[in-house]
């Protein structure tokens, strides 16, 4: 039952079920208003929701209270029982929601609001978020959080194609500190990495902030939760191995502290296998394992098949994804620092592979020259350091 007489429902009614210009929803509602007698030639409090039926989960829920003010407000959702938080305004006028919306919700909205008279009305309604035909989700490269080389490279892979590159794009924030500036590379339809024109500086804290949630991306696809992280670059550690001198280098900061024979990847062809080449080009170290049973199968040549192998290696430091790795090699020793051998490992013997197992870490560098192979490509672990600075600027959707 409906307890507001005369000009009181007149106006509550005009908010609450009329057809508005200022972008406000109906408030429709089984329970619709309620409210208490008011006091004559004191107009009743009219309550009106925003949203309406396609309301980005991004942007929030407002109740405002128009000839008085908010006394309270619950929104909840009902697929969930979870109730939805909000703050009021100073003036009481205005409650926002703080709380993060679901796609594809309905919210029921309840609020009481009291006149100058302090007569109470109750309106009820509905807020309906939109419903995406699809939500591309990402997912970071590294963990959130950690310590890495100078060499690191922050990516994202959604779970969808995503089709406004530059809409989303734009949704990354990437700071460091100290300030260093850089760029985004896309690679598919699905992926995207960002790195500076050159090495991380030591030191630095590096930040990474999506804000895609919500947002439309193309194709009626819509932006998933968003990520967060914060990576720590340590002291800077870069290898550089030549496969003329046969010999791998170690700096740190800069200075000159380790320098080892190596034999790499084999470029002759040599049966039963042909060339096994180690790729040239920067790779940084992706991780680590002390002890690893070496298996051809792992790139299609499997037991039975010539040149098939299996072998157990220690201190394996990997920087590609097809199985290139720093390690020991006894079986190499004698021609390590004069000939490259191997099936495209880095091999050393057992002192010097340790020391790099030990020293070396995820996001150091291993600079690769005049080893007679391919360049290392962006998605052959992180070949990103590989492209000149203006290809890289040119693979943005926001610069290229």
């Amino acid at each position: 039952m409906i307890r507001i007489a005369g000009f009181g429902l007149v106006t509550l009614l005009l908010a609450a079920c009329s057809g508005q210009t200022d972008g406000t929803a109906q408030a429709v509602g089984a329970a619709g208003a309620t409210g208490t007698a008011a006091e004559p030639g004191v107009p009743a409090a009219t309550v009106a929701f925003e949203g309406g039926d396609k309301l980005s989960p991004k942007d929030p829920i407002v109740v405002r209270a128009s000839g008085g003010t908010l006394q309270a407000v619950t929104v909840t959702n009902p697929q969930t029982g979870n109730a939805v938080k909000g703050e009021l305004s100073p003036d009481k006028t205005t409650w926002t929601s703080n709380d993060r919306l679901r796609y594809a919700a309905t919210y029921q909205v309840a609020a009481t609001a009291v006149n100058q008279a302090g007569a109470a009305t109750e309106q009820h309604g509905e807020v309906h978020t939109l419903k995406p035909a699809g939500v591309a989700t990402a997912s970071l490269f590294q963990p959130a959080s950690g310590d890495f080389g100078v060499g690191l490279i922050i990516g994202l892979k959604f779970d969808h194609d995503i089709t406004d590159k530059a809409a989303v794009e734009k949704s990354f924030k990437v700071t460091s500190s100290p300030a260093q500036g850089g760029g985004w590379y896309w690679v598919g339809k699905r992926e995207v990495h960002f790195r500076p024109q050159e090495y991380w500086k030591a030191g630095s804290t590096v930040k990474l902030e999506t804000t895609t949630f919500g947002m439309p991306i193309g194709g009626g696809v819509y932006g998933g939760q968003d990520v967060s992280a914060t990576y720590k670059v340590h002291d800077s550690w870069v290898a550089k191995a030549d496969g003329k001198t046969h010999q791998i280098k170690a700096f740190h900061n800069g200075q000159l502290v380790k320098t080892a024979p190596t034999s790499m990847g084999k470029t002759a062809d040599t049966p039963p296998r042909g060339p096994t080449p180690t790729f040239n080009g920067t790779h940084t170290v992706l991780g680590k394992e002390e002890h690893k049973i070496m298996d051809s199968c792992s790139y299609g040549v499997c037991e039975g098949d010539p040149g098939y192998y299996s072998a157990p290696e220690n201190w394996n430091v990997r920087i590609s994804n097809d199985g290139e790795y720093l390690h020991e090699n006894l079986k190499t020793v004698g021609v390590q620092g004069s000939a490259n051998v191997s099936n495209g490992c880095l091999n050393m013997n057992t002192e010097n592979a340790k020391w790099f197992f030990d020293t070396f870490n995820v996001g150091d560098v291993v600079e690769v020259t005049n080893s007679g192979g391919p360049q290392l490509s962006i998605n052959n672990g992180h070949g990103d350091w590989g492209i000149s600075w203006s290809a890289w600027q040119a693979g943005s959707a926001l610069h290229g």
